[in-house]
């Protein structure tokens, strides 16, 4: 019975070998970890800015309909008062 264990025991050395992290795979792991930061880190970051700049042109363009529509509101309305000057500039 120790034989048979003995065998499977050395077959499976042969088959699964242990597998040994040594320094170098640490340093091509961590070099492969650099090398996919320093690739996505800039498109990361322009996506970002470009979020925040569509943000802030959004809020602009909401400021800039307002004010037009409220220009619209006071030209109107000094249209009135002219109107209603030269009307009463007229009757006296």
């Amino acid at each position: 019975m120790s034989e048979k264990i003995e065998l499977l025991n050395e077959i499976d050395v042969v088959l699964n070998p242990k597998k040994v992290l040594d320094f170098n795979y640490l340093l091509y792991v961590l070099l492969s970890v650099l090398l996919v930061a320093v690739i996505l880190f800039p498109k990361i970051y322009i996506q970002q800015q470009i979020y925040f700049m569509s943000r802030d042109i959004s809020k602009l363009k909401g400021e800039y309909d307002t004010l037009k529509e409220e220009n619209k509101v006071i030209s109107s309305s000094v249209e009135s008062i002219r109107f209603k000057n030269q009307i009463l500039d007229t009757l006296f």
